[in-house]
């Protein structure tokens, strides 16, 4: 067992996983200066998105909510980080306690809510690191205000749109979260379209002399039409990417007693029970789109076999967020390795 193992059983694992995430989030950040100079990890640069990634595995949003940590994470071993998800205004998010392990399972269930300080605090956040020189390969994660109703949601995006655009290297619209009441509604093309086309427009608006490629975040319980509508309406407007996937709220297949599920309650699953949903969804997106989108491949990814199976089913990059939790600092490190050691 890796003294990683042993620490989080018999110690991490005993604590509200909320206050440990912001207790280790914390020593992250503390040890940036140090751990970048001994976590070295192999570079294998993967050109996407119009830019080059030093290798395949990132960050994906939610561990960073507020763009607090980039420098630290990246120092961990993660290729670009993707901070969020922001909403144009700042909110706490649901009540506590909303973040659950299911361990027996390898997976986390979430009904956080998108608590964020906000796009105006985050830009300014995000002007400041970029003038101290931070160049780390950055997503920045958007998402619907809980309050602002659908009908104005692509104004709400457009303002998010606007503040963040110019410190991103990459944007993404993040309509599947299960936590905001009706966000999962705006995945329909119908609506999609123009919230898209909308927040496209502010992005080029705020950043006339550089196009910010802009990726749409789509759930795994999407059915497998609705997965290639998603496709076919990416291609037609011009979209530079798709993130496969988000969490789900199916709980089949679980180790964990349904007991304990039930008194969990509500959120987003994500996790090892992801895999095979999300890498199929990826598929199915790689057949449709061919070789015109980048696609992220994200859910369930924990082993160098998972990233290696992911790739080859057709992502471009890939990203991890509950894995990282459950094994550890090293773990983006050994996945990089042995993505190589395979090369």
């Amino acid at each position: 067992m890796r003294p990683y193992d042993v620490l989080f059983e018999q110690g991490l694992a005993r604590f509200d996983p909320e206050r440990i995430h912001h207790a280790a989030f914390r020593a992250i950040r503390g040890a940036a200066p140090l751990t970048g100079r001994v976590l070295r990890v192999p570079s294998a640069p993967v050109r996407a998105l119009g830019l080059t990634f030093p290798h395949p595995l990132g960050l994906a949003a939610g561990f960073d909510k507020n763009a607090v940590g980039i420098d630290g994470l990246a120092a961990l071993g993660f290729g670009h980080v993707e901070i969020g998800t922001v909403t144009g205004e700042a909110q706490p998010g649901n009540p506590q306690p909303r973040l659950f392990r299911l361990t027996a399972d390898r997976a986390i269930v979430n009904r956080m809510g998108f608590n964020n300080d906000g796009a105006e605090v985050v830009a300014r956040r995000l002007a400041a690191w970029r003038s101290a020189g931070g160049d780390t390969l950055l997503g920045v994660n958007i998402g619907k205000t809980k309050v602002v109703p659908e009908e104005e949601a692509a104004r709400d995006y457009e303002k998010s749109a606007g503040l963040l655009a110019p410190y991103a290297d990459y944007l993404v619209v993040n309509v599947s979260s299960p936590n905001t009441p009706g966000l999962r509604d705006l995945q329909s093309v119908e609506k999609l379209e123009p919230l898209l086309t909308a927040v496209r427009r502010r992005a080029d608006e705020v950043r006339p002399d550089h196009r910010v490629p802009l990726l749409v975040k789509i759930a795994p319980d999407l059915s497998d039409d609705d997965v290639l509508a998603v496709a076919d309406l990416a291609l037609s407007i011009g979209l530079d990417g798709i993130i496969a996937t988000n969490t789900t709220t199916s709980r089949e297949g679980l180790r964990t007693p349904g007991a304990r599920v039930e008194e969990i309650g509500a959120g987003g699953l994500s996790g090892r029970p992801l895999t095979e949903r999300s890498e199929a969804v990826l598929g199915a997106l790689r057949r449709r789109v061919g070789p015109d989108l980048t696609l992220i491949g994200v859910g369930g990814i924990t082993s160098v076999d998972d990233a290696r199976r992911r790739l080859a089913a057709g992502a471009d990059l890939l990203q991890g967020y509950t894995a990282f939790v459950y094994e550890g600092p090293l773990w983006p490190r050994r996945i990089v390795q042995g993505l190589a050691a395979h090369a």
